[in-house]
């Protein structure tokens, strides 16, 4: 008989816990079979599956991703052409949100440098006449 393994003693190995376990299962990145008795049985292999799991969200792969990235391996297909891509639309994405934290920090420092010169002037009802003083952007 295979070797299997009980849920617990998975979550020892990969330091993840139970729940993070069974939710993975219901996303379909990890399977299990059901003993008799009611318990999740694991292969060996689901440790190497949780460990890889662990390591693509570490560069920033979504649960979602990794399951592509999984269903193309299990379909027999090497997923690094896939894997590449998507690391590609991340920098891609990146780029974009450095830009606009540029030119965010921008605006900041061009309030920092107004309201350094300014007195305030309190008007009824205002909190703090520097804030007061921004313009809303629709969105």
């Amino acid at each position: 008989m295979a070797i299997r393994l009980r849920i617990g003693e998975v979550a020892k190995q990969t330091g993840l816990a139970v729940g993070a376990l069974r939710y993975y299962e219901s996303l379909g990145l990890l399977t299990s079979e059901r003993g008799n008795n009611g318990y999740r049985y694991y292969s060996p292999d689901v440790v190497h599956q949780v460990q890889f799991i662990k390591k693509a969200q570490a560069i920033g792969f979504s649960l979602e991703e990794i399951g592509e990235v999984l269903n193309l391996h299990e379909q027999g297909d090497v997923p690094c052409g896939f894997v590449q891509s998507l690391l590609q639309e991340k920098i891609d994405q990146l780029e974009i949100q450095i830009q606009q934290m540029r030119e965010f920090k921008a605006e900041l420092e061009d309030y920092r440098d107004r309201w350094s010169t300014t007195q305030p002037k309190l008007s009824s009802g205002d909190i703090c006449p520097l804030i007061e003083t921004v313009n809303l952007v629709s969105q």
